[in-house]
């Protein structure tokens, strides 16, 4: 599938959190909100990342920001990585890649996540993503684009 491009509208998905809950895009409209994947669960880049966001959830909380992270992980990986780490939002398990792959956010060989970001409207409309997503400074990223195209 291609990638996702600002001005492009969610794909339709269906997918469980780390309870097991069934989530769909439909459960995540209704305020802006950051989806973001991630190759796996606790390691060194994907951990860096997590916890970044982590840190900065006042402020994504402060600009009614949801932020969501989707990994390939069982749900039983999740939970150890949400507690191991303190994490204060959701992860998604996507163990077929299938949500990952309407969204492009494959690598080449398919078979693999490819780390990217992408910020919704309240709408589902896609605002602004970044792939391939570099760690580093990340999060600042997102906060900035955030301010940028929705305040």
């Amino acid at each position: 599938m291609a990638k996702l491009k600002p001005g492009d509208s969610i794909p339709p998905f269906k997918i469980i959190d780390c309870e097991g809950e069934t989530v769909t895009q439909e459960d995540l409209l209704g305020s802006p909100f950051i989806l973001y994947f991630y190759p796996k669960d606790d390691t060194p880049g994907c951990t860096s990342e997590a916890c970044d966001y982590r840190d900065h959830m006042e402020v994504f909380d402060d600009m009614d920001i949801l932020v969501v992270g989707i990994s390939p992980d069982t749900c039983e990986s999740h939970k150890k990585f949400i507690e191991k780490h303190d994490l204060n939002f959701p992860l998604l398990c996507d163990e077929k890649l299938e949500v990952a792959n309407k969204f492009g956010a494959i690598k080449g060989d398919g078979t693999s996540i490819e780390r990217s970001t992408f910020l919704f409207d309240d709408e589902g409309v896609l605002q602004w993503n970044e792939q391939p997503v570099k760690v580093e400074g990340h999060v600042e990223r997102v906060i900035n684009a955030i301010d940028e195209i929705m305040a």
